[in-house]
């Protein structure tokens, strides 16, 4: 199985368009890295390409990624679909940037296909897809070889779905797994707690791609100068979760959609150090592993 990090910031980026904060302000200098929001590409046999998660930076993804250069036909792709993780609008807008394509399958919980209504109409006037509902914890087929379960992990619904009448879990985490080698990634984005049982999805993969959106629960107000909102986010700090990967040494830990203001973007910095010393990595975008 191929996994290529396509984009690992949080919604807006980094540097984020707005923001004056530390690390973009070393961005926009040229000391740090630009980094696009969060979106995985995985394939089990090169030929078959799954996005996990459709960020409003895909296009840029996909023209800086080779392996999903179109072709050989003049409207031929190698993407078969879109495995959605929640319904957060950083991780659906690009959606519509891939409304030229016909026959994609988007997979996602049926809280998420709900919240997503609208869209789907204003989509199925520009392309036939395929709406699939993500059962919690039922294992299904991925073309290319690839084997697909999801683990309810939150509740956290988004802001623009706050008056829907849906209830359940909105956010997933997906188990991904090559029958071929074995190999098993685990991809969880968006993780407001250490759910009951993820210890055992931590220990049994290869790779954990883990939400490390902030690093500490009042990092954003620190940053901003606003004060409140963060615990509202739905995402665990990363003060909280690294201990919990620190019981994992055998596992490769990588931290995922990191927000702007997170320190451990600067390589440099402290909090990058304990990372390093926990044996936990952040990489950047682009960045493929083969499991």
């Amino acid at each position: 199985m191929r996994v290529v990090l396509l984009g690992t910031a949080a919604g807006g980026g980094v540097p984020q368009w707005n923001c004056a904060c530390g690390p973009c302000g070393k961005v926009r200098a040229g000391q740090l890295p630009a980094r696009t929001q969060d979106c995985l590409a995985v394939s089990g046999d090169g030929v078959h390409w799954w996005l996990l998660n459709a960020s409003p930076d895909i296009r840029t993804q996909l023209t800086a990624t080779p392996w999903l250069d179109p072709g050989p036909g003049p409207r031929d792709t190698p993407v078969r679909g879109v495995l959605l993780t929640d319904a957060e609008v950083d991780h659906t807008l690009g959606l519509l940037t891939l409304r030229g394509a016909a026959g994609l399958r988007v997979h996602a919980p049926a809280t998420v296909l709900h919240a997503l209504a609208r869209t789907r109409v204003v989509l199925d006037k520009y392309a036939e897809w395929t709406w699939r509902q993500v059962e919690p914890e039922q294992t299904f087929p991925l073309s290319g070889g690839l084997e697909v379960t999801a683990f309810p992990i939150s509740g956290k619904r988004p802001r623009y779905a706050d008056e829907s009448p849906v209830e359940g879990h909105w956010v997933v985490a997906y188990r991904l797994f090559d029958p071929r080698t074995g190999g098993i990634v685990l991809y969880a984005p968006c993780l407001a707690a250490w759910p009951l049982g993820f210890d055992d999805l931590v220990a049994e993969a290869d790779v954990v791609l883990l939400d490390g959106t902030f690093y500490a629960p009042s990092e954003m107000g620190a940053a901003t100068g606003r004060a409140g909102g963060q615990s509202a986010m739905g995402h665990l700090p990363i003060t909280h979760s690294l201990p919990e990967l620190r019981r994992h040494p055998h596992v490769r830990r990588i931290y995922t959609h990191l927000n702007n203001t997170n320190p451990v973007l600067d390589p440099d910095s402290e909090e990058r150090a304990k990372l390093r010393e926990a044996g936990v990595e952040v990489l950047p975008d682009g960045a493929s592993l083969d499991v």
